[in-house]
């Protein structure tokens, strides 16, 4: 099963970027740590950063036929972006929208997420764990421990 890991703005700035909020690993060390869990999963991921929303938009829109999940930081795009809320909803690829820090905790215009209701669930506030508890998600949607069992021929 094949998984798109998309990063939106400023998140290629993570472990400078305000670390009291976002930590201090790195995308590249983050990447590298979904990653590992992917494969425990018997998940495939594949990464994609983007500041720009266009770009962003374009790369929602051919994962459909390509990728049975998106796990997707949108950043401050989650907020506004209705470009983006479009092409989730029009991709058809399951999409869990993923936050590093809690939104709900923090500036008012952060709480409110366009985004979110095309999405097959939310998750944030967990730092990295976010996107490792989406990856838990989808392979719990993919029947868990039988799909696992049945990769790994147990």
């Amino acid at each position: 099963m094949k998984v798109l890991v998309l990063h939106g703005p400023n998140l290629n700035l993570l472990g400078r970027r305000e670390p009291e909020i976002y930590g201090t690993k790195t995308l590249d060390q983050l990447n590298e740590e979904i990653e590992a869990l992917a494969s425990q999963l018997g998940l495939e991921v594949e990464f994609f950063q983007s500041n720009h929303e266009g770009v962003l938009i374009d790369r929602i829109q051919q994962a459909a036929g390509t990728y049975s999940w998106i796990v997707f930081n949108p950043g401050a795009f989650s907020h506004y972006s209705y470009a983006l809320r479009d092409a989730i909803a029009g991709a058809g690829v399951p999409t869990i929208e993923v936050h590093l820090s809690n939104i709900q905790a923090r500036e008012e215009f952060r709480r409110h997420s366009v985004i979110a209701p095309v999405c097959a669930g939310q998750i944030s506030g967990f730092g990295a764990a976010s996107y490792f508890l989406a990856l838990y998600a989808i392979f719990e949607r993919a029947g868990g421990v039988q799909a696992q069992n049945e990769l790994t021929g147990f």
